[in-house]
């Protein structure tokens, strides 16, 4: 019987099975002892404690194993993933510490490899399922002959299961797995999966140590060409890897061969990691805290503005305001777009005093000619080479980074590399793929939209990240102490660093416990015009409203700001100051302002009856933002104001009106071309210039004093009969929209 709630020590209890005597050739002694956990060892092999043996110990403990680990320190020497040979050292290792357990014949042992295994359940069920196995050796199974293929022939036929030998994973008696390893006399490198099929190929052999094979993942499963036979089975705060070929719930987990990444997938969830019920059971294990320390760690942050990119000038403002000490961060800036237009954007950069604010900073511009792989590998190596750098922070300038805890938040996870999780608004793109497709490119998980929409909230380790990331700087000069993690084939370079992240064993966590923020879509960024960002409305609709719409506009939506200083004109909050001035300083940057002339090509007919000085949004291409705009925040508020209309704002004219005392300072008495007209004024009364304002003469209403960033609203065509009141000093500017004409 087992417990399976996290956090409570599991109550083993002894299988008792009826006394056998088991006869062989060599060995025979009764089994008149109980199959217990208390007899149960789990040897494995382990020469550095990477996270994949980290992720192994866990799960053990989780189930109360009892482990010895082997080789712990030891130099490596049995080959790598890459080659199908290799593994001798787990054997000398196995035979080596036989010589202590060999002889118990009460001792069951469990060897398994650790850095891609998983305990799915515990000693109680495993020592279930080995008795029923009624052999003294049980090996794993699999549907690949390696490395050997001409050994096909020589292996038993097997009705229904796996028919070949998997070494990755086998259970035995102490005394029988002595007499299996006995005659090993190879190298380190040589293939311990070899020398096992040959001892199994053996008939006497096979049958003096009594072995067979687990051809149904009862016991063991080996995910290499298995994938499509293993899903999650969820259920009563348990979750489990379930075998759908055989239905079995199997005990080990091995993601041998090409398979790591499958296991780390599963590995999110088992053993009762992430369940529907508890949530995530291990994010708050192994945190780093931050409380009590009176200089907090140094943070090198990489900045990469590798194409053009809008709303630099907030990107910048808001690393600015991130909650964590000024002085314990530094700034490396690769900047691969025009200087001048970066330096526009941000505002506040000063290459000569190499300072941002109050940061310290190295910035590499396009003069310098350094390309994306390159200026990442800097970045990363001067974090590298600093012993003092506890950590490099990545982070592209199309991350909308909004939480200002970020720094702390992914210190305190305590993990080498972790993400947080953005993605773009409204969209399922975001900074991390679930899975990697055969040719190591995006495939889509099980559970990806679950986590970017966070309907799974956790810990998650994945197989890729890109455009936010923190990297531990030990990790830099360990596990990633080679200088080129940038490059790797023909991969783009954020493929290129996950693929060599990966090849080195290390974890690449995402956390979506907390909003972060979001990505910017860059596709149909223009930088034809003098502020580029004006045009972001339909592409980067969020962050449009966070830079050019009032502040307030909110507020007045809900009736709570909307004045109405004359019958049936209201008034209020629509844009920032920064929407005002950077629409004044398009237009003027445009310059083809009309001349006030009655005659007028613009429009139809081409006869302006009450002519001003102006320049039509169509004129700098910002008719369908001008639209966009009109429909998303204009239409809401006139259905709150005028109840029962209902408006698509069609118009025919929107444009920017220029009012100066010697050009043109007033407007005759008019009705406007319209159901209703907005007016926004766009620059300040007695700072900018004096005078001005509306008059409506029908209720002998003036409003002399326009507020910079508010429109006024009210009836066109029939109703509100007015004049544009004179500019005596400066430069009046107004936005005007003639709505539903």
């Amino acid at each position: 019987l087992e417990k399976w709630q996290l956090g409570v020590d599991f109550v083993l209890l002894c299988v008792i099975f009826p006394f056998t005597v088991v006869k062989s050739t060599h060995v025979e002694y009764p089994l008149c002892f109980p199959l217990c956990a208390e007899n149960l060892l789990v040897l494995t092999v382990a020469t550095k404690q990477t996270e994949g043996f980290q992720r192994f110990r866990r799960s053990a403990q989780f189930f109360n194993y009892k482990i010895q680990v082997l080789g712990l320190e030891e130099e490596w020497q049995g080959g790598d993933d890459q080659q199908p040979a290799g593994g001798g050292q787990k054997v000398r290792l196995l035979k080596s510490a036989l010589k202590q357990h060999g002889d118990k014949e009460d001792l069951i042992i469990l060897f398994v490899e650790s850095y891609d295994v998983l305990f799915a359940s515990g000693p109680t069920e495993l020592l279930k399922k080995f008795k029923q196995a009624k052999s003294k050796v049980v090996f794993s199974a699999e549907n690949y002959i390696y490395p050997d293929r001409k050994l096909e022939a020589k292996y038993p036929q097997v009705r229904d299961g796996k028919r070949f030998l998997g070494s990755g994973g086998f259970i035995g008696y102490a005394p029988n797995l002595k007499k299996l390893v006995e005659d090993w006399k190879g190298e380190d490198d040589d293939s311990d999966q070899l020398f096992y099929t040959k001892i199994f190929l053996d008939p006497q052999k096979r049958e003096s140590i009594n072995i067979t094979l687990d051809h149904r993942s009862r016991i063991f499963q080996n995910l290499n060409g298995a994938l499509d036979e293993i899903v999650l089975k969820f259920e009563n705060a348990r979750v489990r890897a379930r075998n759908l070929l055989y239905d079995t719930l199997p005990v080990v987990i091995h993601g041998n061969g090409p398979t790591k990444l499958q296991l780390n997938y599963l590995g999110n969830y088992i053993p009762q990691v992430w369940t529907f019920e508890t949530g995530c059971t291990v994010c708050d294990e192994g945190l780093r805290s931050l409380s009590g320390f009176k200089a907090l760690p140094m943070i090198l942050i990489g900045i990469f503005i590798e194409q053009p990119t809008p709303f630099l000038s907030q990107f910048f403002l808001r690393l600015r305001n991130l909650h964590y000490p000024k002085q314990r961060i530094q700034l490396f800036i690769h900047n691969h777009v025009s200087e001048v237009m970066v330096l526009e954007n941000v505002g506040k950069m000063d290459t000569s005093s190499s300072t941002l604010g109050t940061f310290a900073a190295l910035v590499i511009g396009p003069d310098d000619e350094v390309e994306n792989a390159e200026a990442r590998n800097l970045g990363m190596d001067l974090c590298r080479k600093d012993p003092d750098c506890d950590y490099y922070f990545s982070l592209d300038a199309e991350v909308v980074l909004k939480n200002k805890e970020t720094l702390r938040i992914l210190i305190e996870q305590n993990k080498l590399v972790i993400a947080p999780l953005v993605s773009r608004h409204e969209k399922l793109w975001s900074n991390f793929w679930g899975a990697l497709s055969p040719d190591g490119y995006y495939a889509r998980s099980e559970d990806y939209v679950d986590i970017v929409q966070r309907r799974r909230v956790g810990l998650w380790n994945v197989p890729y990240i890109s455009s936010v990331y923190m990297v531990k700087g030990k990790a830099l000069r360990s596990e990633l102490e080679q200088g080129d993690l940038f490059h790797s084939g023909k991969l783009d370079a954020d493929m290129a660093l996950c693929h060599n992240i990966r090849s080195q064993g290390v974890f690449m966590y995402l956390t979506n416990q907390h909003q972060f923020g979001h990505i910017l879509s860059l596709e149909n960024y223009q930088t034809s015009h003098l502020h580029n960002d004006l045009w972001q409305i339909f592409s980067n609709p969020e962050d449009w409203r966070e830079k050019y719409i009032h502040e307030n506009y909110t507020a007045a939506l809900k009736g709570k700001l909307v004045e109405m200083p004359c019958p049936d004109v209201y008034w209020f909050p629509i844009f920032t100051d920064t929407a005002c001035d950077e629409l004044v300083e398009e237009m003027e940057h445009y310059g083809q302002w009309s001349t006030g002339d009655n005659t007028d090509s613009r429009i139809q007919g081409g006869y302006e009856n009450v002519p001003t000085i102006d320049i039509h949004m169509n004129q700098i291409g910002f008719e369908r933002e001008w639209y966009k705009f009109l429909l998303d925040y204009i239409a809401p508020i006139t259905e709150k104001l005028y109840p029962g209309y209902y408006t698509k704002t069609q118009f025919e004219l929107a444009f920017v009106v220029r009012y100066k005392p010697d050009e043109q300072p007033s407007l005759v008495p008019h009705h406007d071309a319209s159901t209703f007209t907005i007016n926004i004024a766009l620059n300040r009364v007695g700072i900018d210039y004096e005078g001005g304002g509306c008059r409506f003469l029908r209720y002998n209403c003036s409003i002399r004093a326009p507020r910079k960033g508010w429109s006024l609203m009210h009836p066109g065509r029939l109703t509100h009969y007015h004049e544009g009141l004179p500019t005596t000093r400066g430069t009046r500017y107004i936005a005007v929209s003639f709505i539903d004409p």
